[in-house]
């Protein structure tokens, strides 16, 4: 199988440093120096599909742009590129959201992936006018994707649950092909609903041995429901032409993090319910020494942003390796990111994709063959502050 590969929409906003937000952080504006405006955001999009990404994805939240809205706009700059958009089961009916999303198939030919966010942070679930604690809303979620896979198949349903009752739900117009369902989480129920109705299961960027262990128990809960599930992987990268070039720039991000931001940021996502946010703080404990938590695996991104909190670092044949470890052990997707992300898109599309395409594990949806070699991929001086 060929690697898939997806990039992210800083709808928060872009820098040449990291720009935090994400579970258990502050709620401020968009920030960094580069806003999310649909021009850059644009710039983005457009080289992710020429770089041969197939997807974008996009976050939701009070720090963030709202991912429904952004991305149908940034649908009519580019032609191919997908949009994972992550949504948040409670928000909107069932009925309505998969209504929503068959609009959305139809009218960008087919491009929307949902990404499904249960919530981690009571806090800001109340904030949107959702009262219900974290196991409920993972129930919820279960319901919730139930109805609209329901829908999406042209049934007429009917369901009175814990959370969410519908009756005679049915959509006049069904997408041609329903929107894949991509789908995180670390604790048993998260697991469950993974099992019964995801058709990707994602994870933070943790070492081999403890993704692996996290395959091995969704796969497990997967056969038990007679299916099957992908698995993908959410990252950061810094790629260089160099392993020691790719280092100074993880350095030079890691000095512009004021102590003060990193203690209130790791204070802020102590509080968090999320059991996959309690594994990214386990692996510095916010502490900025010994963050090369595997090899080139960087842990220093989450001192200062929640969620998915791990860069690849390193040369590009560096990355392109371990991205080949991740794939032995069952990922085939990857969600990468990297600041700023315009640049960052270039160094990991111009140096790392052309070296996994030769092993025979990507492939450019359109292009036959690569480009002609260069010495250095163009945005150079990404590394200046």
């Amino acid at each position: 199988m060929s690697l898939t590969f997806h990039w992210f929409l800083p709808t928060n906003g872009d820098s040449r440093h990291v720009v935090g937000g994400g579970h258990g952080t502050p709620v401020t504006a968009a920030g960094g120096d580069r806003p999310p405006t649909v021009g850059y955001l644009a710039q983005i999009a457009r080289a992710a599909e020429d770089l041969g990404f197939v997807g974008a994805l996009t976050p939701t939240g009070a720090w963030c742009e709202d991912a429904w809205l952004t991305t149908a706009m940034l649908s009519r700059h580019t032609e191919r590129l997908k949009f994972l958009v992550a949504f948040r089961p409670g928000s909107v009916s069932p009925t309505l959201a998969a209504q929503m999303a068959s609009t959305y198939q139809r009218l960008t030919g087919g491009r929307l992936l949902l990404n499904i966010v249960t919530g981690g942070e009571s806090h800001e679930q109340r904030a949107y006018g959702d009262f219900l604690d974290k196991d409920a809303r993972y129930v919820r979620t279960g319901e919730f994707l139930r109805i609209v896979r329901e829908l999406w198949d042209g049934g007429t349903v009917d369901l009175e649950g814990e959370h969410l009752r519908v009756e005679g739900a049915r959509l006049a117009r069904l997408p041609e092909r329903a929107p894949e369902i991509y789908f995180g989480g670390s604790s048993p129920i998260a697991g469950e609903i993974a099992a019964r109705h995801t058709d990707v299961y994602l994870t933070w960027g943790e070492p081999p041995a403890q993704v692996a262990e996290k395959i091995e128990w969704v796969r497990a809960l997967a056969e038990k429901e007679g299916r099957t599930v992908r698995f993908g992987i959410r990252l950061h990268v810094i790629t260089r032409d160099t392993s020691e070039q790719a280092w100074a720039e993880a350095r030079r991000l890691l000095d512009g993090f004021d102590p003060e931001t990193v203690r209130a940021v790791q204070n802020g996502l102590a509080r968090s319910e999320s059991e996959g946010q309690r594994r990214m703080l386990a692996l510095h404990g916010g502490d900025r020494d010994g963050l090369e938590v595997s090899p080139n695996l960087w842990a220093g991104i989450g001192l200062v942003r929640g969620g998915a909190g791990t860069a690849l670092v390193g040369s590009h044949a560096e990355v392109a390796e371990r991205i080949v470890e991740y794939h032995r052990l069952g990922i085939d997707e990857f969600v990468l990111s990297g600041y700023p992300h315009l640049e960052e898109a270039y160094w990991f599309g111009e140096g790392v994709l052309p070296l996994l395409r030769r092993r025979g594990l990507w492939s450019h949806p359109v292009r036959t063959a690569d480009p002609e070699p260069v010495a250095r991929v163009p945005f150079a001086s990404a590394g200046r502050p």
